[in-house]
Order: C-alpha cells, then sequence, then structure tokens
C-alpha cells in the first residue's frame, strides 16, 4: 500500500474487555447481526479496521456505548485470530462461521451460542469444539501469514517469534502524555485516583501515565485544557531520544497528526522553531485543534508536495534536530490494528522501503553539521529498520551513529543496556513495536 497508517491512538476495540465484562459476555441474535455485517465490511480490507467501524456506527446511530464495544471486539477477535479461526472452519470460511468460532474460542459455550445458531451449526460448531490445535502450522498458531511469520523468524528465532505474536494478539493498553507545560504526573496521578480512574507511572517516559481501563476522556478537563494527550508511552521515547532542546531549529518530517510533533514541542520549552511536515493537508488539520490545546506557540506546519518539495531546499543544512518517523508497514501496532497483517504483502513493504530510503535522504540533507538526525518507524521488520539504516550510513559518510543506550542512560530511561539502536518490542517492553536510530551529522558545534 502507498502509505501505511500510523498507530491508531485509540480504536473501537480499545474498549474491548472492559465492555465484555460489563455485559457478561452476553451476545444477542441482533447484535450479532450487527457483528456480521460489520466483518464481511472489514474482511474486504478495503479501508482501514477503525474507520470501517467508525463508518459503520455513524450509520447505525441508535446502537448504545457498550454494544458498540462488544461488536469491535467480537469483531477485532477475528482479525486477530483470523488464521487459526480460519482453520477450524475448515472448508467453508465465512465471515458468521469466523465469528461464532472467536465466540467458542472466547469461552462461551454451546448452550449460551444456540439462540445465535441456524440450522445444522450446532452439530458443526461441536465439531470446531474438538478440533486438534496440534495440526496448525507454527504461522497459523501465530495467527500470521507466511511471509511475515518466515520474515520475523529470521530476525528473531522461532522462540521469540512464538512470544511476540502472542503479544501481538492482545488488545493494547491506554496510554496517556503529560504536557510537560501544563501539568506534572504526580499531580495528573493523584486527580484520576480521586476520580476512581485507575492509572499507575509509566515505566519509561517521564512523561508516561498507563491506564487500568480505557475510559471516554474526549471531554475531560485534563484533556480538554491540553494538560494529557493519547500517546503510547513507546512513541514517547522517540521524542526523548532526539532530546530537543531550548531555541533549537527543528523538523518533525513526517509529522502525520502530530503526536511526536507535541512533545517536542513542550521538550523545547515552547521556545525556538519547529517544523511540522507532512504531504497530507488532512493530516495535518487535525494537528490543529491539538496545537491549540497544548499551548504550543513554537510549532510551524507546512504541508509539503514531496520530500523533495522546494521549501525543504531553502532549509537545507539549518536544523539542529531531525525526526523522521517514516511512513511503514505498521506492523509494530497489530495489538491496536490487527487488520495490517491480512493488509501488508511483501510487495507492499518493498514499495514502502523505497518511500523510506529516499525520505530519509532528502531529510538528511536538512540537518547542519553536528546535527542530529532520528529515523524511526512502527515497523517490527529489519527490511524498514536495520537495513535502511544501515544503507544509508554507507551512502553518507558524513553521518555516523549515536548509540541510543548512551543518551537513553542520560535520562534514567531503564532497560536499554548496550543497545546501539532503539528497539521497543511489546512482548519485552507492553508497548507498540517502534523502532529508532540516531545518528549525527559529522562536523563542528555537535548537538
Amino acid at each position: 500500500m502507498p502509505q501505511a497508517p500510523k498507530a491508531t491512538k485509540a480504536t473501537h476495540a480499545t474498549h474491548a474487555s472492559q465492555t465484555a465484562a460489563r455485559l457478561g459476555n452476553k451476545m444477542y441474535p441482533a447484535l450479532f447481526a450487527h457483528c456480521e455485517s460489520v466483518l464481511t465490511q472489514l474482511l474486504r480490507f478495503d479501508y482501514p479496521a477503525d474507520q470501517t467501524l467508525s463508518h459503520y456506527f455513524r450509520a447505525h446511530p441508535k446502537l448504545g456505548h457498550a454494544d458498540r464495544g462488544l461488536i469491535a471486539e467480537s469483531c477485532f477477535a477475528v482479525l486477530r485470530h483470523q488464521r487459526s479461526l480460519s482453520a477450524c472452519c475448515a472448508l467453508e470460511i465465512t465471515p458468521r462461521r469466523l465469528l461464532l468460532t472467536a465466540l467458542l474460542q472466547q469461552g462461551r459455550n454451546l448452550r449460551e451460542l444456540e439462540p445465535l445458531l441456524k440450522k445444522g451449526e450446532a452439530d458443526w460448531l461441536g465439531g470446531v469444539k474438538a478440533f486438534d490445535a496440534k495440526t496448525l502450522t507454527p504461522a497459523q498458531r501465530a495467527d500470521l501469514p507466511d511471509w511475515l511469520y518466515e520474515a520475523l523468524v529470521e530476525q528473531w528465532g522461532e522462540a521469540e517469534t512464538e512470544a511476540l505474536a502472542q503479544a501481538l494478539k492482545q488488545a493494547a493498553p491506554l496510554d496517556l502524555r503529560i504536557n510537560p507545560l501544563k501539568g506534572e504526573r504526580e499531580a495528573v496521578l493523584a486527580r484520576l485516583a480521586q476520580e476512581g480512574i485507575a492509572a499507575k507511572a509509566g515505566a519509561y517516559s517521564p512523561y508516561a501515565i498507563r491506564l487500568a481501563e480505557k475510559p471516554a476522556l474526549a471531554r475531560h478537563p485534563l484533556f480538554t485544557e491540553g494538560v494529557i494527550e493519547v500517546q503510547d508511552e513507546g512513541s514517547q521515547l522517540l521524542g526523548l531520544l532526539l532530546a530537543p532542546k531550548r531555541g533549537e531549529t527543528v523538523a518533525d518530517f513526517c509529522a502525520g497528526a502530530g503526536g511526536k510533533t507535541l512533545l517536542l514541542g513542550a521538550l523545547m520549552r515552547n521556545t525556538g522553531r519547529l517544523y511540522a511536515f507532512d504531504v497530507s493537508e488532512k493530516r495535518l488539520a487535525r494537528l490543529k485543534p491539538r496545537l491549540a490545546r497544548s499551548g504550543l506557540a513554537n510549532v510551524h506546519p507546512i504541508r509539503i508536495e514531496s520530500e523533495h518539495d522546494a521549501r525543504l531546499k531553502r532549509l537545507a543544512g539549518k536544523m539542529d534536530k531531525v525526526l523522521v518517523d517514516a511512513p511503514c508497514s505498521g506492523l509494530g501496532t497489530l495489538r491496536r490494528n490487527p487488520d495490517l497483517k491480512w493488509r501488508q504483502t511483501l510487495a507492499s513493504v518493498a514499495e514502502l522501503t523505497q518511500k523510506q530510503t529516499a525520505i530519509l535522504a532528502a531529510a538528511a540533507r536538512l540537518v547542519k553539521p553536528g546535527g542530529r538526525l532520528l529515523y524511526a518507524t512502527c515497523s517490527l521488520l529489519a527490511a524498514e529498520n536495520d537495513h535502511i539504516v544501515d544503507a544509508f550510513l554507507s551512502a553518507h559518510p558524513d553521518f555516523s551513529p549515536v548509540p541510543a543506550h548512551t543518551e537513553l542512560a542520560r535520562l534514567n530511561i531503564p532497560d536499554f543496556k548496550d543497545a546501539p539502536r532503539l528497539q521497543l518490542l511489546p512482548h519485552r517492553h507492553n508497548t507498540d513495536a517502534f523502532y529508532a536510530a540516531l545518528m549525527v551529522r559529522k562536523g563542528t558545534g555537535e548537538v
């Protein structure tokens, strides 16, 4: 695909486990019909899953919050486990059968499912219950396409890939980021506790808070006043690794909706000049209300035609720091976007690596001597990560690597000893999978 979506900050599926618990896992026929209708659309893979769900819910406004949550969870369960569910369904694989199999595997018994069944389905479902999971291939057990499973095994080995695959099938937690211009983490934690919202400090980022559940926050004063933003803790580490300073000139080269831009601006203490570049006017438009809440005045959003835009040429050699959060496969965000493993292919990844190579080379031209360049993705694949950076360093001898562990140690961020490049993985760090490589342009005035 031309450009995969970035990690979705919050999807309908984030309410999964609590919704199911509140409803006692109850699924009635009319709700099941909605699930079947939505899943039929999702399995076409015409659009990202969260967009398909949003469109369906807007078209069915009478569905309550709890019903929407259970629909989303049921459909996302199929997307997460599609390969193993398909094997259980045997020869006749339909959205309906995938849903029934998923409900059975979630712990519902045949008696509970009986009101949902058509004639003959009880006998078929009994056969599904007796299915021997030992007959699954390793890729089917991992619920990954063969090409992706093989690529991960080549990188991580079988045991690590198995642990990674299991973690990727879990729903992601909800993380917040404190805006240091407007609040402090301990004060926010205390306020959340007073309101009965269970939360704890993040393990890595000094600005991260992890919520135990997924309450609606869009109208909460902490959110509307810009004290907090929704941002995965792993994503926060990218801004911290780049470490922009007061008064610097900085660029977020692929800013998108600006989650990392906002952190960079706050780390600069609202001083200097921070450019937010993106080729999409729509994505930059989503940055505007977030900027207004944040209180930042040092951010300058600019839509560019491509990485070769003439406005970029005028800024060549003038940036102290440049972040390249490159468009990627998004495979590190499968906890939030499980449809991506079925939408991506070897061909789409190959197309993305060409784009990543071009974008990184273009962004590097903005960095002044002594300035720093951070290349990052939310991909699991070496083809989008180490291979891109290694090729860039080989072709650009004026840049040299900066060990990530030395910068993270300086920030008192634990658990990354001797890591030349940052690699976050959900089964190790309980964050989305992020990759980042820090480089410096050789010359005087190193920052």
